[in-house]
């Protein structure tokens, strides 16, 4: 769909890398421009996360406080469609590759900034990371324990959010140009995508006073809850629908239930407590049979591991693709990603092609 679409790439770390991995699965051709000593993601234990993000794209490596890289990268640039950088707010233009010194070489380049708080809020240089920016929206304080404390996340939702917010908004601007012959510069905040995430939260906490958004889907009814099974797992139970409801309770034997379908799910409520017995009465596995064979929203809270197995699987869409012990991730449904996605470029694998390619 992006094929023809040159994305340059500046970014480091998660959000703007995951970004371009999504651009480049759409068939967009990725150019990462890495400093000498490489993207700061490759130095992290992690480094597998590195190779995931950075799947099926290009690797110069240029000083760009070199006038001959700086040139080189400029040279780049003049055939690019479009360029993510997320350094802190005026490092580009300190660089002289700000969007208005890019505009004098490419005038309908697509050029999308992505940073925390924005290139010109009084936020803007403040050092912060993903935790930060789901505090500071509220969306931190919808995870909490049974105590009312902040649960800490283990997945980086900021980050991820805003880099499909980024993708978003390129492919938006991408349209406009097709249509007006303009380029588009895309100051994107991190905060800004959580902002619209909380968006009926905000409204609901105006008009009610209520924190923590639609009340019937935060766990205050019996049909709509976590249960814990008798073997210590968890499953998820959405019967919203009456039909739904109905189908849970008849399939367990209790049909007396279905006039409680949105009881409190309090402890002193007698049903409530029913329920949760009856969960605690069958292991995770039993649950999960039950679940593919009545149609009442009930689904087990799976691991990793026992996630990727499920949707690796060929009964599925196959998003999880294993071969030869190589794992990759789809940014989309498409059964053929594993043989067209390369694996993620070395640093400066492609430094002497595109070198080459710029000069003339």
């Amino acid at each position: 769909m992006l094929e023809g679409v040159t994305v340059i790439d500046f970014s480091h770390y998660l959000p703007g890398p995951f970004a371009s991995l999504r651009l480049a699965d759409l068939g967009a051709e990725v150019i990462k421009i890495e400093p000498k000593t490489g993207d700061m993601m490759r130095s992290l234990a992690e480094e597998c996360v590195f190779y995931a993000n950075n799947a099926g794209k290009k690797s110069i490596a240029l000083d760009l406080k070199n006038a001959q890289d700086l040139q080189t990268a400029k040279q780049l640039i003049r055939k690019a469609d479009v360029i993510i950088e997320s350094f802190r707010p005026g490092v580009m233009r300190r660089l002289g590759l700000s969007y208005e010194d890019i505009r004098t070489i490419n005038e309908t380049v697509i050029y999308c900034s992505i940073s925390g708080f924005g290139q010109q809020s009084e936020h803007s240089l403040l050092g912060s990371h993903d935790l930060n920016y789901m505090a500071i929206t509220g969306v931190l304080a919808q995870l909490k324990d049974q105590e009312g404390r902040p649960v800490h996340p283990a997945i980086t939702f900021a980050d991820l959010i805003g880099s499909i917010h980024a993708v978003e908004q390129i492919i938006a601007a991408l349209y406009h140009r097709e249509r007006t012959g303009k380029g588009t510069y895309i100051d994107l905040s991190l905060v800004d995508g959580l902002l619209s995430l909380m968006m009926n939260h905000f409204v609901i906490e105006h008009d009610t006073g209520r924190k923590n958004g639609i009340d019937v889907l935060a766990g205050t009814i019996v049909s709509y809850h976590l249960y814990e099974t008798k073997d210590g797992r968890y499953v998820s139970l959405a019967a919203l629908e009456k039909k739904f409801w109905e189908n849970f309770c008849h399939a367990v034997g209790k049909p007396e239930w279905i006039f409680f379908h949105y009881s409190p799910a309090k402890e002193d409520n007698p049903i409530f407590q029913e329920i949760k017995c009856l969960f605690a009465t069958k292991t995770l596995q039993e649950w999960t049979e039950l679940s593919q064979t009545v149609d009442c929203c009930l689904a087990p809270v799976l691991e990793t591991d026992e996630a990727k197995a499920l949707f690796a699987n060929a009964s599925y869409r196959k998003m999880i693709h294993l071969a030869d012990g190589r794992i990759e991730v789809a940014t989309r449904y498409d059964e053929t990603l594993l043989q067209k996605r390369k694996k993620a470029p070395a640093l400066d694998e492609h430094g002497d092609l595109l070198r080459k390619g710029s000069d003339e």
